[in-house]
């Protein structure tokens, strides 16, 4: 019996045929066989009446963009497959991050102070025989899923939202003038039903089947396989590890580390990032790998860990994001949409950066009556404050037949954040949640390239000419956006002159130079 075996069947709720059951999931996709399905379907016959504004089909993360639309007085259905419940893991981000909830009524200050479980200081950055950076206040909250979510369904269900849990999306038919979503309570001999709404909000995640519908199997560019635990036993150690190395590229790939404290011990996660090849390996391989590289990197051996929980998935991503909808009157938000960093686990993070500018989006187009697919379309903008990120992560790839130096990944990153370093903060802090503005990136790529030009150039050939052409376009696009952005700003006295479908439209150029250029942050 491996480690991953005798540890995983020995935690509750079968964490070992989960993991399992996702590797299933992961083989499907490496081989191009996961089935496309077919719940959207059109129907040219109008609705006449519609009961909802809104559905959204999937509870986690829906109910922040639920609870905030309820709240302003929209008529909001929430449809959950099971109960609507945080996990018991945290959910680690910087506490700056968490002021939208109190921007947007849907927590009190208490109540945003409630559900923060954790919080340390400093956060190391570190890499094989390189640089060793540390930071304060980054991905240093850890918020509670559980009293989170407890609050905001409160609220939702407060200001009139209908939850419908143990329920599950089945399909949906787009009219002219609405959508009829079918629905599937779990319990017993229990009959279909359906909501007819002005808006479906699509909130199930990456593999959604109306997102797997509207990619037609389209494999994924790129995958982050993550896998750890939360265990008690570890020494005492009150700082965190954002972005650690400590070994050289084994298995085709560069193994990277995260360490936060936890209410319940000690969180700790391997990733990795890969290419869907079909050679790849499993999660639980990679699991296997955590357990034989843990004691070195906490300075623990694993019979001494009493593990409370083990974590693992992965988190596809495609150049082509984030997705347009082939449809009318159908959002794709958070992981659905695709618009997080390919750097990034998404989730939490990425749900909470843009709740701001999806709920005041969202409540414009029902005003404007805007929904269209193109209207929507504006609701997922192209950003190239992302998309110059995809750059960053095939440095980190390393192709299945490649061979190059063993540490160079290590080398890359050392000589990349000593220079950011130097920098200073308003550099360095950014980029470590995802944030990457042309301002400092183009002084990190000038320090680094005076700093390492033999790294550099041999870079080059691992990335390959297309992807730095390709990339360089991204590049421009985030000096142009960052300067449209002020300009935008500028004229926003005009803009209320206009009718509500033309606010739309500007509000939404505005809000794609934004958050494009990372003028959010």
């Amino acid at each position: 019996m491996s480690q991953t075996e005798q540890i995983l069947s020995q935690l509750p709720g079968d964490a070992l045929g989960a993991l399992r059951r996702a590797d299933s999931l992961w083989q499907a996709i490496k081989e191009g066989s996961a089935p496309v399905p077919a719940v959207v379907k059109q129907n040219e016959q109008p609705l006449e009446t519609v009961e909802w504004d809104i559905v959204i089909a999937g509870g986690t993360l829906g109910i922040f963009i639920g609870a905030a639309l309820a709240q302003r007085g929209w008529r909001v259905a929430l449809v959950e497959r099971g109960i609507l419940r945080g996990r018991d893991q945290e959910w680690n981000i910087s506490r700056k991050e968490l002021d939208v909830f109190v921007e947007l009524d849907l927590l009190s200050e208490a109540e945003l102070g409630q559900a923060i479980a954790t919080e340390y200081n400093p956060a190391r950055v570190s890499f094989l025989n390189g640089a060793e950076v540390w930071v304060r206040d980054v991905l240093n909250i850890g918020v509670d899923p559980v009293s989170l979510l407890d609050t905001l369904k409160l609220q939702f269900l407060e200001a009139g939202g209908q939850l419908f849990e143990n329920t599950a999306f089945e399909a949906a038919i787009v009219h002219p003038d609405g959508i009829t979503v079918e629905i599937k309570s779990q319990a017993e001999d229990s009959s279909p039903r359906t909501l007819t709404t002005r808006l479906f909000i699509d909130a199930m995640g990456h593999f959604s089947p109306v997102i797997r519908q509207a990619r037609q199997g389209q494999k994924p560019d790129s995958i982050c396989l993550v896998v750890g635990s939360c265990a008690r036993g570890f020494p005492q150690n009150e700082t965190g590890d954002l972005f650690v190395s400590f070994t050289p590229i084994q298995h085709q790939c560069q193994y990277f580390w995260e360490a936060f404290p936890a209410r319940d011990g000690r969180t700790t996660y391997l990733f990795t990032y890969l290419d869907a090849d079909p050679q790849r390996f499993s999660l639980e391989f990679l699991f296997e790998e955590y357990l034989r590289l843990l004691p070195a990197y906490q300075g623990v051996e694993i019979d001494q860990l009493e593990f409370q929980r083990a974590l693992f998935g992965f988190f596809p991503s495609y150049r082509q994001s984030p997705l347009q909808m082939p449809w009318s009157r159908i959002l794709p938000v958070g992981d659905s949409s695709g618009s997080q960093s390919p750097l990034s686990f998404g989730g939490f993070g990425a749900m909470v950066r843009h709740l701001k500018r999806l709920t005041t989006g969202i409540e414009e187009a029902l005003q404007a009556d805007t929904l269209s697919a193109p209207a929507l379309a504006l609701l997922q903008p192209y950003q190239p404050s992302l998309s110059v990120t995809w750059l960053f992560q095939r440095a980190m790839t390393v192709g299945i037949e490649r061979k190059i130096e063993p540490e160079q990944i290590n080398q890359l990153l050392s000589g990349v954040f000593a220079g950011m370093e130097q920098l200073g903060e308003p550099v360095l802090k950014p980029f470590l949640q995802d944030v990457v503005q042309f301002s400092a990136l183009s002084q990190t790529l000038l320090k680094t390239a005076i700093n390492n030009p033999a790294l550099i150039i041999k870079l080059t050939p691992q990335l390959g000419l297309i992807p730095l052409l390709d990339w360089m376009r991204h590049y421009i696009n985030l000096g142009v956006y960052s300067a449209l952005f002020p300009l935008g700003q500028a004229m926003e006295p005009f803009v209320k002159t206009l009718s509500p479908a033309q606010q739309y439209y500007y509000h939404r150029w505005l809000d794609a130079w934004i958050y494009g250029s990372a003028g959010d942050y």
